[in-house]
């Protein structure tokens, strides 16, 4: 019984997480990706997004494996958060200055909601590499 509630509590955390993403996710961006795939059909959208979602998943499944406790999983979660939207300000102001990487995405250019979207399962499987935790397994080997 407290497996099924320490998975419970894990999947609720995790969903609400992501549900969280999505919510700033679409703050963050420049346009209403709501309104561009749910209105308008914009397939470039829905990639662009579906990538952010795909990538902080990916970190919030590595931080449920690897974390030491709820807190820590939910520090991890968070942190992928803020890792997914800083990398998409970074190539956005950085890499791409010149150019509303939002305005190509709401216009519907697919190669750029592709490589946005490879952007952040990049970063995702980054992050979530990085979350070994290499002194919990040496903790927990000489309890």
């Amino acid at each position: 019984m407290e497996a099924l509630f320490h998975t419970l509590t894990y999947l609720v955390i995790g969903l609400a997480t992501l549900l969280i993403g999505a919510v700033l996710f679409s703050i963050t961006t420049k346009m209403s990706e709501r309104k561009q795939i749910l209105e308008e059909a914009n397939t470039a959208a829905a990639i662009k997004l579906g990538g952010k979602m795909l990538g902080l998943a990916i970190v919030i499944w590595a931080a449920a494996q690897y974390s030491l406790n709820v807190v820590d999983y939910c520090l991890w979660s968070v942190f992928g958060l803020a890792a997914q939207i800083l990398s998409y300000w970074i190539v956005e102001h950085l890499l791409f200055p010149k150019i509303s990487l939002a305005k190509k995405v709401e216009e519907g250019n697919k190669a750029v909601a592709i490589l946005l979207f490879m952007i952040s399962v990049s970063v995702g499987l980054i992050i979530a590499g990085s979350l070994s935790y290499d002194a919990v397994y040496e903790m927990l080997q000489n309890q």
